[in-house]
């Protein structure tokens, strides 16, 4: 699972390219959960754009179009403006109705793009 994680991750940075507010591209990790199984089994990724990281959980990607979706997600908010983030949060956005959020669940919808260049 772990080269099939790096595979996609590396073909969507491929597709979307560096963000201009980061001098990097995002640090991958790949880790087993932060959970036990009985705590959130749904949590697949996480993104910690404080340090410029993707953190995907292996143990609960339960397909890959949902691993794919989830990487395409999360590398929106590496994309966009960290300072516009908080920004959002501190105009009264929730996270259903953040415009950051709302434009990353719109771009997973392109899922197939990666999938597809890579088969």
């Amino acid at each position: 699972m772990v080269k099939e994680i790096e595979k996609y991750f590396n073909r969507v940075t491929e597709i979307y390219g560096q963000s201009k507010h980061h001098d990097t591209l995002p640090y991958l990790s790949i880790e087993d959960s932060p959970y036990d199984d009985s705590d959130n089994p749904d949590l697949i990724v996480e993104s910690r754009t404080d340090l410029n990281e993707v953190i995907v959980y292996h143990k609960n990607i339960k397909s890959v179009e949902e691993l794919i979706r989830t990487l395409v997600h999360e590398y929106q908010h590496y994309l966009q403006s960290p300072s516009w983030m908080t920004r959002y949060y501190n105009m009264g956005y929730g996270y259903n109705d953040h415009p950051y959020e709302i434009a990353a669940y719109i771009e997973e919808n392109n899922w197939k793009k990666v999938y597809g260049s890579i088969k």
